[in-house]
């Protein structure tokens, strides 16, 4: 199969679903590549809200305690599924994946597994944790101290086995940290609709898996890492630590690294980049 044909699937991250490439696969049209967006193990389609967010009267209490409903779905089962994805994608040929955010580490828990269906892995400002190491690690590293994400979840994760937001909040300052940690360059009206379409649970058990990568396992795959220059969610300095260690762990197939002056959701604020850079490549 010609790199004009390979196939690009794409993979969003925490709380967003298969919807947010559709202006992306619009601009791949020229390229004649087939492509395909997926939901996430716990996400889009496949997610499932915890019941206090439609209770009426809200209670709080019951928003920071009650226990997600996607709360055992872990990373096992998210790379079981992408799998089965790039496969049915495929149909056994290999495929570009572009995983953006935290659906990084799916991808890097998947090519390891299945290095031969994966022609070329690229992560859009993503978590790619290097090898034994679990994504939610990196969130606290002090390249990543000023990001947004973390002061808006809502709830212990230890209890509720959710990373949570409070995605029903009237509070305009909330949402508006919301917009500035996810959209902070994207038209305020399509922030917004972005944010109805979030899912409010992402699953802690997801994040705290490990996966250990071998030379020709992931690190035999090509990569691509995009840097987003002015994300609030996972910070450009976090994003260049991920992309040190790789290098370091595998010099001998070394990270392509393309940059974008944006924010974490340049799908939605320069799609057409996005397009450009993943159409292009193998």
């Amino acid at each position: 199969m010609s790199p004009r044909s390979t196939p690009i699937l794409f993979l969003h991250g925490s709380w967003h679903g298969a919807w947010c490439w559709t202006e992306v696969i619009a601009h791949l049209v020229p390229y004649d590549r087939p492509t395909l967006a997926v939901d996430m193990a716990g996400h889009g389609l496949r997610a499932r809200r915890p019941e206090c967010l439609s209770m009426r009267p809200f209670d709080p209490d019951a928003l920071a305690t009650e226990v997600s409903p996607v709360a055992e779905v872990d990373l096992d089962q998210a790379a079981e599924l992408l799998i089965s994805q790039i496969e049915g994608l495929g149909r056994g040929a290999p495929v570009t994946v572009l995983a953006h955010s935290m659906g990084g580490a799916v991808l890097t828990r998947a090519a390891q597994q299945v290095p031969e269906l994966v022609a070329h892995a690229v992560y859009l400002a993503a978590i790619m944790p290097g090898s034994g190491k679990a994504a939610d690690g990196y969130f606290a590293l002090p390249e990543n101290a000023d990001a947004l994400v973390l002061p808006a979840l809502r709830g212990d994760s230890g209890v509720t086995g959710a990373l949570r937001l409070d995605l029903a909040s009237n509070d305009p300052a909330y949402r508006q940290r919301l917009r500035e940690a996810f959209y902070g360059d994207v038209a305020p009206v399509v922030a917004d609709a972005a944010l109805g379409l979030l899912t409010p649970d992402a699953p802690v058990s997801m994040m705290r898996g490990t996966t250990r990568l071998t030379r020709d396992g992931w690190g035999s795959v090509p990569r691509t890492y995009v840097v987003c220059t002015r994300d609030m969610a996972i910070r450009p300095a976090l994003q260049r630590v991920l992309i040190a260690e790789a290098d370091a762990a595998f010099p001998e197939n070394p990270t392509s690294v393309v940059t974008l002056e944006s924010a974490h959701a340049p799908f939605l604020s320069v799609p057409g980049d996005v397009a450009e850079i993943v159409g292009k490549l193998g």
